[in-house]
């Protein structure tokens, strides 16, 4: 199990930016690990598991619960970025998903994410927000919205 989580890791510090705190600690990440219904995928370059002496290039991290399932973190190191990783690991999650029965999936990022263009040319619909959700390490507060894909 170190060595997953030494990859997720690994991605998680060099993929979020530490002004918006949203990066989880290797406690959390460790923990979450442990519960059930999690499901991690994570990925090299090329979109397959990583070499345990490999570092990932990036990894999603999941909840199921009966027919649905939260994607609690996706994150690809940036020098993977803009090369589909993302992709195929949310095509990798969606086929996962699918197979184990679930119907529909959620999500919930940051309002301004940069990521809110990936999610939606990926299927997913906002369909709420949570009022001044995230507290940014600038003390500035900021909504979270949530999204959801009906997965077919």
């Amino acid at each position: 199990m170190d060595t997953l989580l030494d990859h997720i890791m690994g991605v998680m510090e060099d993929a979020f930016d530490p002004a918006y705190g949203e990066a989880w600690t290797r406690r959390q990440v460790s923990d979450s690990l442990a519960m059930p219904n999690i499901h991690v995928l994570v990925a090299d370059e090329d979109g397959k598991p990583p070499a345990a002496d490999q570092p990932a290039a990036g990894f999603a991290l999941s909840r199921r619960v009966a027919d649905e399932e939260e994607l609690l973190l996706i994150a690809v190191r940036m020098e993977a970025r803009d090369q589909s990783l993302g992709t195929r690991l949310l095509g990798q999650f969606f086929a996962s998903a699918r197979a184990a029965g679930v119907e529909r999936v959620f999500l919930e990022m940051r309002e301004g994410n940069p990521a809110e263009k990936f999610y939606l040319a990926q299927g997913f619909t906002p369909i709420g927000r949570r009022k001044l959700y995230y507290l940014g390490k600038d003390g500035v507060r900021r909504d979270a919205i949530t999204f959801a894909k009906t997965l077919g």
